[in-house]
């Protein structure tokens, strides 16, 4: 099994994946320690189940943004708070 650091994986997140669906493991390291492991999925491995279909992933997003307060009253006053912080 190959490893990878986190920032090579960053910079080379492409040629990582390639290697990955050519069916190699790729264990990930961060500072050193092991932090997860990249594996090929085969067809028909993931239940339908444990995936969202689209509309139904929407429905969430909406009802979160309806239930969440906004921070700020306009989209004007948002842009200019978050541009001219000291």
């Amino acid at each position: 099994m190959r490893s990878v650091s986190a920032k090579e994986l960053k910079n080379k997140t492409g040629e990582v994946l390639r290697k990955v669906g050519q069916g190699e493991r790729v264990l990930i390291m961060k500072r050193g320690k092991p932090w997860a492991v990249l594996t090929p999925v085969k067809e028909g491995e993931l239940k339908s189940s444990e995936l969202r279909d689209y509309n139904t992933a929407w429905k969430d997003i909406e009802k979160a943004l309806k239930t969440s307060k906004p921070r700020y009253k306009t989209w004007q006053e948002a842009i200019r708070r978050t541009r001219w912080r000291d």
